[in-house]
């Protein structure tokens, strides 16, 4: 870290909520909050007046305004060193994929326990990514290096290229030209070959790899 202390921002609607985060991200020693606001307007504005940006970004998702997805994808479009945390209370898989494709380096709920929350900030600083419980170890390190891209078949690549869309299994079956059991049969194939377990896995593994649309 330079010049001491790994500096956030933070942006929370909820006042209470926020000041509550801040304390919570101040009681470890390691970083400090030189930026919290109410909405992603306001975070964008302020750091495009701010001489010195955050190292990360800690977003929650249902924000006036502007909301987590779109400060995302305006904080990499305008500030792309700087990394992104999405803290939230959704924990479907819609909006987690959503998030990160927007943009965010990790998912954190809101009902973690603030050890949780210090291991995400920190892995998302040193490592540029935090995954949690959403995806397993050895997913995270395909992710990383690619590996084992060559035994997926080109059915399975193409299914990895829709994952990210909200589309039902039939609706990617018809893009596809194939049934939605034929779909779910790729699918069931690419979670016994890269040992993932949920759709949001898959999800992140096409991010990763570049295979999303």
């Amino acid at each position: 870290m330079k010049n001491g202390k790994i500096k956030i921002a933070l942006a929370e609607d909820y006042t209470i909520v926020r000041k509550g985060i801040k304390e919570i991200i101040e009681s470890f020693s390691e970083f400090e909050v030189t930026l919290d606001v109410s909405n992603g307007k306001e975070l964008i504005k302020a750091l495009s007046v701010n001489r010195q940006l955050p190292d990360i970004c800690v977003l929650d998702i249902n924000m006036p305004e502007m909301n987590g997805y779109e400060t995302a994808k305006k904080l990499k479009e305008l500030f792309p060193q700087t990394k992104i945390l999405a803290l939230s209370m959704y924990d479907s898989e819609y909006n987690i994929v959503k998030m990160l494709k927007s943009g965010a380096n990790g998912y954190v709920l809101k009902e973690t326990d603030t050890q949780e929350l210090y291991r995400a900030l920190m892995s998302v600083y040193k490592n540029g990514y935090f995954h949690s419980e959403i995806v397993s170890g050895i997913v995270i390190k395909m992710m990383q290096d690619g590996s084992d891209n060559n035994m997926l078949t080109d059915k399975e690549m193409e299914l990895l290229s829709h994952i990210c869309s909200d589309l039902t299994y039939k609706e990617i079956g018809e893009l596809m030209c194939v049934s939605g059991r034929t779909v779910e049969g790729y699918r069931n194939s690419l979670f016994e070959k890269l040992n993932i377990r949920t759709r949001t896995g898959l999800a992140l593994f096409a991010l990763r790899i570049g295979a999303c649309k």
